[in-house]
């Protein structure tokens, strides 16, 4: 089982991926990882989602995990802790993961916990590099195009402003209002509106 901490900012990417991807190699950036991350939440069967918004129900959702690139498949569970300040930044988080051999044995252990399956979401994602700065380029399928950056590895990066500046400086087409999209409420909110 790993502990993960770490901070994190997530953008919305501006234009086509195929046009940042060319940005990105211009500024010297090269490509260190591809891979699909395929998500599937799981809430408490009890929860009265109605009563609640949808980072109140994440707050409480286990994910089953799978994450696919050239050499291996990787299947966890995931249980995600994030700390929000008022204006709904995210000022930390850590996740535990703990390794699984099957998604479908997985579903069945939650179900007989009493978890329901809420949504997935599936992404291709695709890691450019430069000086040991890493960028995540998100393709969440029917959803946005994002940037994510951790504060995991980078220990020169080792706050939400300096990922933010750093960012900022590689000038790069992105929205700027806001640094903390929450893909799983976006895709969330999406879920419950059906």
């Amino acid at each position: 089982m790993g502990v993960k901490e770490s901070n994190e900012i997530t953008v919305r990417i501006k234009g086509s991926l195929e046009s940042l991807y060319e940005q990105l190699k211009e500024k010297g950036f090269k490509k260190v990882e591809e891979f699909s991350l395929n998500d599937i939440f799981f809430i408490p069967a009890d929860l009265e989602i109605e009563k609640l918004t949808p980072r109140q129900i994440l707050s409480k959702a286990l994910l089953v995990r799978e994450i696919k690139d050239k050499e291996k498949i990787s299947k966890k569970i995931t249980f995600k802790n994030k700390n929000f300040d008022e204006e709904g930044n995210i000022v930390s988080q850590s996740s535990i993961n703990c390794d699984i051999l099957s998604i479908e044995d997985a579903k069945k252990l939650l179900e007989a916990i009493k978890y329901k399956e809420i949504m997935k979401i599936n992404e291709n994602d695709i890691v450019y590099e430069k000086d040991g700065f890493e960028i995540a380029i998100k393709d969440i399928e029917n959803g946005d195009n994002l940037i994510e950056i951790e504060t995991e590895d980078n220990e020169e990066m080792d706050s939400v402003e300096k990922l933010k500046n750093k960012l900022e400086q590689i000038d790069i087409p992105i929205y700027k209002d806001d640094y903390f999209i929450k893909k799983a409420e976006i895709e969330l909110e999406k879920v419950l509106k059906n």
